[in-house]
């Protein structure tokens, strides 16, 4: 359901009550943007504001397109408009070895249902959506090194320069694995269909012992981009993802050694968004990856 948005200083009750038409009984602020609201009826949903041009329309069609999939479970979107989108409430539960297994496999599946092209946006989605905070322009091309370092790494690494994270003098050595990203990357794979922002803060762990993902970046990607954002923030039971990732579709060998590479992506990110420790640990991974 789409609808045109009302006024900036519209409140979340108020959304979720006109993107419906029932009334509200209660809402609960939570972190940032978000806020618990229940219904009349008694259902619980999660109302979230975007706050940048296209945030929404991004997001929604991102959890679409994954869903789509049959494989990773994400929450329904009940409704939305160009400012708020309201979603399924997950009830939180505790992380498990078993759930982390099955979360692999369905890891597996999610990138094999595959993209148009890399850097193919989702259905419905914009070209100039996001990643987090940052935006992250969706541009499809077929060689995946160059597509990497024009779209993913050089963009967020002139960023980091503009805004004085990264020096001009330190650039150079991200330059230099982008010009090497063809013996880097690995085998030539067919483009994934990718989370695209997957560190555990996106991960739900649900009382019904299945994980679901929230707040996507999805595009057409390299599936070891996503493995490589869970080992840079960490997973719990991540040894047994992999397990179940490796049962259903092994990655290529020699992906560990790749991690680093994969990583230059989300860690300049948030080196742009949140400054210099990001830069050096970005700065670190190139420092290796053209030492091999």
């Amino acid at each position: 359901m789409v609808e045109r948005g009302e006024e900036a200083g519209e409140g979340p009750g108020s959304a979720v009550a006109r993107l419906t038409g029932r009334p509200v009984t209660s809402e609960r602020a939570l972190s940032g943007n978000l806020a618990e609201v229940t219904l009349e009826d008694g259902r619980v949903v999660i109302a979230k504001r975007g706050d940048a041009p296209g945030a929404v329309r991004a997001e929604v069609a991102g959890l679409r397109w994954l869903a789509a999939a049959g494989a990773v479970r994400v929450p329904e979107v009940y409704g939305h408009d160009e400012r708020w989108m309201m979603i399924d409430r997950v009830p939180a539960g505790r992380p498990g070895a078993e759930a982390a297994f099955r979360f692999g496999q369905e890891l597996a599946a999610l990138h094999a249902a595959g993209a148009p092209a890399f850097g193919a946006p989702p259905p419905g989605g914009p070209e100039e959506a996001y990643i987090g905070l940052a935006p992250m322009r969706n541009a499809p091309g077929t060689d995946w090194p160059r597509w990497y370092a024009e779209h993913r790494v050089l963009p967020y690494l002139r960023g980091a320069v503009d805004n004085g994270t990264v020096q001009p003098g330190e650039a150079g050595v991200v330059e230099r694995v982008c010009e090497r990203l063809p013996e880097l990357s690995g085998p030539t794979e067919p483009p994934a269909r990718l989370h695209g922002d997957l560190w555990n803060g996106n991960v739900l762990w649900g009382t019904d012992g299945h994980v679901r993902l929230i707040d996507p970046a999805a595009h057409g990607g390299h599936r070891e981009t996503d493995l490589a954002m869970l080992h840079l923030f960490g997973c719990p039971h991540l040894n047994r993802v992999l397990d179940g990732y490796r049962e259903a579709a092994p990655p290529a060998d020699g992906w560990e050694d790749r991690i680093g590479v994969h990583q230059l992506f989300p860690l300049l990110v948030h080196a742009v968004l949140f400054g210099r420790g990001y830069a050096e640990q970005a700065l670190a991974v190139a420092r290796r990856a053209v030492a091999t």
